[in-house]
């Protein structure tokens, strides 16, 4: 491989990783990592731990690559995401293919290396990873199979420890759906008007500004109701309720930002907000587990 064709290469690696958002991975990552402590009662395995990191990566990865690869045609008519890589053409459909492709051989890879359930339920995972760059064309839940995505972050973690799904994993993952359903509904709120205008389906669109609003503070809610019930099922301590509360104190904080439809501030809302939340958990879960 000549200097060139490294760097270009390299180029593409760098314009892929910032097309997908790969520094977001710290909204889900968190979380499944909360969920491998849970599972075991402590500090997973090193090796656990590595693999559960390689599964998390591989999955956000093809499924940010997939959604932007699908969606290339409907963004590149709206005025927000026109500049995005592949519209604009700084990377291709087939080299974003083919990192899709890599990111999917990585999370199988590593679900393989964590247990057999962790492996069969792989497909599963890849289904809802699909289906949710299709949704928005047919239908408004589009928020909740995000969700669903997302959730498979904590419940795949406590699988590849316990090598069973249990009641504690689905209700943390429940919680993590309630939350970025409801954090995704605030994000579309900027592509309501052209939503419209396109056809497309999402909860802004059918509910309005003011509608959306209520029903992510409803999402939001039912994510933290469901942490008092993980607190409540494992019988955990201190730590984590003040995870809990101090999650509650920032999504009211979010949701103040955004009252009135105001979304001037919606990056501090939606990223730096649901960054500190879920690394917040993490902590709680962390300090909770260690100190028992």
């Amino acid at each position: 491989m000549t200097e060139t064709t490294e760097s270009g290469l390299l180029r593409k690696i760098v314009v892929f990783l910032e097309m997908i958002k790969f520094s977001h991975t710290v909204f889900a990552l968190p979380f499944a990592l909360a969920g491998a402590l849970l599972a075991a009662g402590g500090l997973p395995s090193g090796q656990q731990f590595f693999w559960i990191v390689m599964a998390m990566v591989g999955a956000r990865t093809a499924a940010m690559g997939m959604n932007r690869l699908i969606d290339a045609g409907i963004d590149a008519k709206n005025h927000r995401t026109a500049g995005r890589a592949i519209p604009a053409g700084l990377i291709g459909k087939r080299a974003t293919l083919a990192f899709i492709i890599a990111a999917t051989a990585l999370m199988l890879v590593a679900a393989a290396m964590l247990n057999p359930l962790c492996l069969k339920l792989s497909p599963i995972a890849l289904f809802f990873l699909v289906l949710y760059s299709y949704c928005k064309r047919f239908t408004s839940l589009a928020h909740v199979v995000l969700g669903i995505c997302l959730a498979a972050a904590p419940i795949g973690a406590w699988a590849a420890i316990r090598g069973s799904v249990d009641t504690p994993a689905l209700i943390l993952g429940g919680a993590v759906l309630f939350w970025v359903a409801g954090f995704d509904i605030l994000y579309a709120l900027q592509d309501l008007e052209f939503d419209r205008q396109a056809g497309l389906h999402s909860i802004p669109v059918v509910l309005g500004v003011e509608g959306s609003l209520w029903a992510a503070r409803l999402f939001h809610l039912v994510m933290l109701a469901l942490l008092v019930w993980l607190y409540i099922n494992l019988r955990l301590e201190g730590f984590f309720m003040a995870g809990i509360l101090a999650a509650a104190a920032m999504l009211l904080y979010e949701h103040r930002l955004l009252r009135g439809g105001n979304l001037e501030k919606l990056d501090a809302a939606f990223f730096n907000m649901n960054g500190y939340i879920s690394v917040v958990i993490l902590i709680a879960t962390a300090a909770d587990v260690m100190t028992r």
